[in-house]
């Protein structure tokens, strides 16, 4: 079985061969199609020249037609050729993420970096270097949104994350529509915006064009001009003047809500590329076979009550926008005057609107569900040794064989790890750059992988579900006249007050009150240790305060010491990162000052 960067390779090696075939079918059509119009207008100016009127009229027909079909073509020719082009980019990508390069990528949902969030700061699930710059595919906004939320917002049962886990893997063995889906999304990736617009339109009404009269004057009004003008060619002595007030009889019945119709009908017009791609989006899930429950599930959404498919519904509208689009052709004045065709375009999207608006929303957020879960599955894909966690339902345990950092690749050093009853805070010491704040990200990061419906970077992994807190990376912040200190204490404030509800909590704090002298630090840090394991949350702390580590045998068990270590070889510092129980009895400053270029004994002296 080929590996993910293998069938990447694979793939890429594909369609790039296609790619050559297809610039070739590219070039071709559009040198034919010149030759056809330049040897066409030719032969029909010989003919006139000539003095042959019905030829010359049938040689410009054929060539008008044969240019138009050769138009048609090459349009098709160059939309495959730029999906393909698509397909060869997102296999480019796709191999620069098994290769580590994936930090390059545009797209770190740096917009969704929210300092006062419960976690995501401190566990990069954004930003530059994030979880969401890793593994995301998504293109369309919602779709951007839905991945947002996957990882931070964790309202699923057990029932229901063990179905998306189902999903997860199923998607993640799809490779062939995942790609094509995404492909479908970034043809028109610039025209992927915020679609609020779109379905506030959706659910506006604008009863006049329901009413039944208008319906049967647009049937009737082109009668008028159409009839006068077969009189007028037909009818011997028939004046052009009846013409010319049927036509103006169709100028004024158009006039009144021109205004709300040319705003209404250029809004809407706007989506036309975006609602393109949605509409090839859903025909792919549509036509797709899925097993998870889960993935039915929101593929059943993609009807109507009347089980009509919203990709029938799409492609209606598209007829209405393409209709819409030919506003701005140079004849588009003379058809609407005889057919007034911006009322039946109107009553047209009313109709649309009031059978298929209401579930377009849904349809659209549907869509960006599948890119979420698409996105979520690169990680499926990529690692197959990774696991599904078990979720506990009454047991407050984590326990982990083989847990690494997911963002890290081959750098990670992975730990078994344990947390069980009675234990609720594990202390973890050790010097510095030994590994604490690593470990706390590394369980942190992968609890949100878990919650999401992810497989961990890990070779077993259970876990109940918790609400996760943590205080690591705290700054000033200066628009808001916030001190660091004071920002730690906000952040410790809310793990204290979740402690005190009902929800199962987990926390994770490194060096706490780094702000205050060490006196203050240690007595604060040993009451809020203490209170969090006895209020039953569960969670982590890293502290170069090596006198905490008495809390062991003060707690009655309800609070554990780990530590990491290091060693030194060839007058060099090392670390193998692997956490071991007990307190730390190590020390490096002195060896990192040293480093640092500072003569600690020189210092001594002067003192």
């Amino acid at each position: 079985m080929r590996s993910a960067r293998e069938e990447y390779e694979r793939r890429l090696k594909a369609y790039t061969r296609l790619l050559g075939k297809q610039t070739k079918r590219v070039n071709t059509t559009s040198i034919l199609r010149l030759a056809v119009f330049v040897i066409g207008i030719a032969i029909t100016g010989i003919l006139i020249y000539l003095k042959y009127p019905y030829l010359s009229i049938s040689s410009l027909l054929v060539t008008m037609i044969v240019f138009t079909l050769l138009v048609v073509q090459h349009r098709k020719f160059k939309d495959n050729k730029k999906y393909t082009e698509t397909l060869i980019k997102i296999n480019e990508t796709s191999i620069k993420r098994t290769e580590g390069q994936w930090k390059e990528f545009k797209d770190s949902g740096e917009e969704f970096q929210d300092e006062e969030h419960n976690f995501s700061g401190d566990l990069d699930i954004f930003g530059r270097g994030s979880l969401f710059q890793w593994i995301n595919s998504a293109v369309t906004h919602l779709g951007r949104i839905s991945l947002k939320d996957r990882l931070t917002v964790f309202n699923d049962s057990i029932e229901e994350k063990y179905k998306i886990q189902e999903a997860v893997k199923e998607l993640g063995s799809t490779l062939g529509f995942r790609q094509k889906y995404m492909a479908e999304a970034l043809m028109n990736k610039d025209n992927m915006n915020n679609p609020e617009v779109l379905f506030k339109w959706a659910g506006e009404k604008h009863e006049r064009y329901k009413k039944t009269w208008l319906s049967i004057a647009t049937k009737i009004m082109p009668l008028l001009p159409i009839g006068a003008l077969l009189a007028l060619l037909l009818v011997p002595g028939f004046t052009y003047k009846v013409l010319l007030l049927a036509i103006l009889i169709n100028i004024l019945f158009l006039f009144p809500t021109n205004v709300e119709r040319q705003n209404v009908l250029s809004e809407v017009a706007e989506y036309k590329k975006s609602l393109e791609s949605y509409y090839k989006m859903v025909r792919l899930i549509e036509n797709k076979n899925f097993k998870s429950e889960y993935l039915n599930e929101l593929k059943k959404k993609l009807t109507d009550s009347n089980g009509v498919k919203a990709s029938k519904q799409l492609e209606e509208l598209q007829e209405i926008i393409s209709l819409i689009s030919d506003r701005s052709n140079m004849f588009y004045i003379i058809i609407n005057i005889i057919f007034v065709l911006d009322y039946r375009i109107m009553i047209r999207l009313e109709n649309w609107k009031e059978n298929s608006g209401k579930h377009l929303e849904t349809w659209i957020r549907t869509i960006g569900e599948f890119e979420a879960l698409s996105s979520i599955s690169v990680i499926s894909y990529e690692n197959p040794k990774w696991v599904m966690p078990e979720f506990l339902k009454d047991i407050d345990k984590i326990s982990a064989k083989g847990m690494g950092h997911p963002l890290l690749g081959e750098k990670r050093v992975c730990n078994n790890f344990i947390m069980e009853m009675p234990a609720k805070v594990l202390l973890i010491t050790g010097s510095n750059m030994s590994g604490k704040s690593t470990l706390l990200r590394t369980i942190g990061i992968n609890l949100v992988l878990s919650y999401a419906g992810a497989p961990v970077c890990a070779e077993s992994f259970k876990c109940p579900i918790m609400k996760i807190y943590t205080c690591m990376r705290v700054s000033d912040n200066l628009e808001k006249n916030i001190s660091s200190f004071y920002a730690e204490l906000i952040r410790i404030r809310n793990i204290v007050d979740a402690s005190k509800s009902d929800d199962k909590i987990f926390f994770l704090l490194d060096e706490i009150f780094k702000g205050t002298n060490s006196m203050d630090r240690h007595e604060g840090a040993r009451v809020l240790i203490t209170q969090l394991s006895r209020a039953g949350a569960m969670g982590l702390v890293s502290t170069h305060d090596l006198e905490l580590g008495t809390l062991e045998n003060e707690s009655g068990g309800r609070i554990k010491n780990y530590h990491f270590r290091e060693y030194y070889e060839d007058d060099k510092i090392k670390f193998d990162y692997k956490l071991r129980p007990g307190v730390s009895t190590t020390r490096n400053a002195l060896y990192l000052i040293k480093l640092a270029g500072i003569e600690v004994e020189d210092n001594k002296k002067g003192y």
